[in-house]
């Protein structure tokens, strides 16, 4: 039998524009699964932001100062200040401010290796706290000891066994000002007083406790760790944020985060007071050291003046002493001036070697500020040669005089100075901006968290939709399965709301005669479509070789008996003498759409237990008569190979105008197989959004290997679509389902 010819015009689509518009059908396919999981994003994400802990930040903001900036008179502080000091760019304040020496000191000044946190339910109990005031009965239901208000508690010292460093202990509120303490190495509980200092022993060693408050009710359990020192510190130095604002702007920016606002700022605050400490005792101790280097200067410089002014005594009293003349006093001055410079910065030199390497840019400017002065000292030596002898001994002498009690009354004044510094306690840093007691958290941004999660949800329903589309989903376009089967569809024919309401029915065995769609409901879209078919099969069997249909499927429930019923009901509307085989004799159920009974029928006349004659129910509808498969077998496809069946289908074929035989889905087993050469026309049928094309073309594949060829396609079950953006193809291998003879169990449990 060769296909019915279709005209059809010839468009051409974009593959781009195709593919964008069946991803649009997707899309609406699949609303209720996306709607579906996005909301259920939603919900958790709303669940999270009201159940995660807020996040509070805080920050504290320092300026690092040049000490030459400090206010004080350059001729009294400000030449000392330059010799002492301290050289602090902000990137090396910014690693002071890190450091574990600096940290080291709040995280003991503040205990944050204590943790004491009452005892909250799991997930929702922080979350109800939050929004509670005053203090809550303990537990849930009495039982737990849970608090679920603003219970506090105040561990002043908490000292465990190095190995029992991390664990948790739990201390729960007695009457009286008491508690009990319970954990690893305690026998039973131990009863400590709130104020007193308790040392309780276990068998890693002695625990010892001091509670200075409790501010909750008889009952309330409190969950008490001791943290290593060392890793608080290394917690502490990750979770703070240090940063310069702006650049080379030397204001340095230490932010933290934390869950309790409180905590955090007093933790900041304590960083910034054991920063600004340590660069106070820094500055005093290099001043202290610069004092001690000048204090044991002073002798030596002291016994220097006195020589010089003795050398200087003697040479008067032993010659007579002339008076410079102009270019004597002007080179005397100058030379006074040189030497004393040259001398002060050989001093800073020595300092400086005291803190840094002969390679440090510090020294060696002053290398080069030392080799200039002694530039200069010689060609002022130089022009004393040429003066008188007389004058030139009497220059060398007042010069040395004057330079050193130049120098002397220098290195006073620095000694002065010096203890004025060291006893300033004024650093080079400033606190700007105290940490305050956040009052808005920043994490988690509930908001942002919502939105997030909707569009994750969105984006996992379209996931979900796309794989449940690509890979589970059957095939939803006409074109799609005609192309790719190449077979032609003869009928599609649409879902009916009518037809699942009559099958809920059918299923509950209702004795109700009339359940057939076609007489209950003539006008329903599904029952047009196959009289459509109807008119198509009429002009399809003029080219086949008898008057014989085949109808079957690929796999079970895709609605392949309702069709079989209903065409033979339309069939014979039409005036045409139909015969309705029931040939599934494993699961066939044909007789429930008749209000029939099973009884016998064709398995019965197939293995020749009664004649072909008294196996046809005749005028279940007008001209409409029916086999049902009769009592269950235990061997289908033997039965069917015998030669009583092809007997039986010639008989029936010469008696009636069309003979329609229902046969077993194709893939799960071979009946469908062996009886399909007896047909001149063989249907195959295909369930919307169920049958993949890969199971089609293996059912066609089976048919061929039996000897029948497929003369065309029913496409069942088509959902009307309110919107439609593009023909979509759905691909895939076919599957084997089970397919179980529920009739022959409900037999035997019948007979049982």
């Amino acid at each position: 039998m060769a296909p019915l010819k279709r005209s059809s015009a010839v468009v051409t689509h974009d593959p781009e524009i195709i593919g964008l518009a069946a991803f649009l059908d997707m899309l609406v396919d699949n609303r209720a699964v996306i709607s579906t999981v996005t909301a259920l994003f939603v919900v958790v994400g709303v669940f999270y932001a009201w159940l995660a802990p807020p996040v509070y930040e805080s920050a504290i903001t320092l300026q690092v100062e040049e000490d030459r900036d400090t206010g004080t008179p350059k001729g009294m502080l400000g030449d000392m200040s330059q010799l002492v000091e301290i050289k602090s760019p902000a990137e090396a304040e910014m690693q002071i401010l890190g450091s574990r020496f600096v940290l080291s000191r709040s995280v003991d000044a503040l205990r944050l290796y204590i943790s004491a946190q009452p005892r909250r339910f799991p997930l929702i109990g922080s979350s109800i706290a939050r929004y509670s005031d005053g203090l809550s009965r303990p537990g849930l239901f009495g039982i737990g000891g849970y608090a679920w208000g603003s219970e506090s508690i105040n561990v002043a010292a908490f000292d465990v066994p190095p190995h029992d460093e991390g664990r948790r202990y739990t201390l729960r509120v007695l009457s009286g000002g008491r508690y009990a303490l319970q954990g690893d190495g305690i026998d039973g509980e131990a009863i400590g007083h709130v104020g007193v200092g308790e040392r309780f022993a276990t068998r890693a060693g002695p625990v010892l406790l001091r509670v200075e408050r409790m501010d909750a009710r008889e009952g309330i359990v409190f969950e008490l760790t001791r943290d290593s020192f060392q890793q608080t510190v290394t917690q502490l130095r990750k979770a703070l944020i240090i940063a310069e604002k702006g650049k080379q702007s030397g204001v340095i920016e230490a932010t933290l985060q934390h869950n309790d606002p409180e905590l955090l700022s007093a933790t900041l605050n304590e960083i910034s007071r054991q920063y600004l400490r340590q660069n106070i005792e820094r500055k005093a101790a290099q001043a202290e050291r610069s004092l001690d280097f000048l204090v044991d200067q002073q002798p030596e410089m002291k016994h220097q003046l006195e020589e010089s002014e003795n050398r200087y005594n003697a040479y008067r009293n032993t010659h007579s002493i002339i008076d410079l003349g102009e270019e004597g006093k002007v080179i005397l001055q100058r030379s006074a001036d040189v030497e004393s410079r040259l001398l002060q910065l050989r001093q800073k030199r020595e300092e400086l070697l005291m803190r840094y390497m002969p390679s440090h840019p510090g020294v060696i400017a002053i290398d080069a500020q030392i080799a200039e002065a002694a530039k200069v000292a010689g060609e002022l030596a130089g022009r004393v040669k040429q003066m008188p002898l007389s004058e030139q001994s009497t220059l060398r002498l007042e010069r040395d005089v004057r330079v050193n009690t130049n120098l002397y009354v220098s290195l006073l004044n620095n000694i002065e100075q010096l203890k004025l510094l060291k006893a300033s306690k004024i650093g080079n840093v400033r606190l700007i901006d105290r940490a305050e007691v956040p009052q808005i958290p920043v994490k988690p941004r509930k908001l942002m968290v919502v939105g997030l999660a909707a569009l994750m949800g969105l984006f996992a329903g379209v996931g979900i939709a796309f794989i449940r589309d690509a890979l589970l989903r059957g095939v939803t376009d006409v074109t799609a399965l005609e192309s790719h089967s190449g077979l032609s569809v003869y009928a599609t024919i649409p879902y009916s709301k009518q037809q699942e309401a009559l099958a809920r029915k059918m299923a509950v065995k209702t004795k109700e005669e009339d359940l057939m769609l076609a007489t209950r409901y003539p006008l329903d879209p599904a029952i047009e479509s196959l009289r459509s078919l109807r008119t198509a099969l009429q002009f399809a069997m003029l080219e086949a070789r008898n008057n014989v249909v085949l109808l079957t499927g690929p796999s079970p429930g895709i609605g392949k008996s309702f069709v079989s019923a209903n065409l033979a009901a339309v069939l014979a509307a039409s005036g045409k003498h139909v015969l309705l085989i029931d040939g599934d004799l494993r699961a066939g159920h044909l007789d429930r759409y008749f209000g029939q009974s099973n009884g016998v029928g064709l398995s019965d006349a197939i293995a020749g237990a009664v004649a072909c004659q008294d196996v046809v129910r005749e005028s279940v509808r007008p001209n409409l008569d029916f086999v049902p498969t009769g009592t269950a077998a235990l061997n289908p496809a033997e039965l069917l190979l015998s030669d009583r069946w092809l007997e039986l289908v010639n008989t029936v074929s010469a008696r009636y105008d069309i003979v329609l035989i229902d046969a077993a889905p194709v893939l799960p087993v071979s009946d469908a197989g062996i009886m399909a050469p007896v047909a001149g026309t063989v249907f195959l049928l295909a369930r919307f959004a169920q049958t993949r094309v890969g199971e089609i073309t293996e059912s066609v594949k089976r048919l061929a290997q039996g000897g029948s060829r497929v003369s065309g396609l029913l496409f069942n079950g088509v959902a009307p679509r309110r919107y439609s953006y593009a023909y979509g193809g759905k691909y895939g291998r076919y599957r084997y389902a089970a397919y179980r003879n529920d009739r022959t169990r409900a037999e035997n449990q019948v007979r049982q």
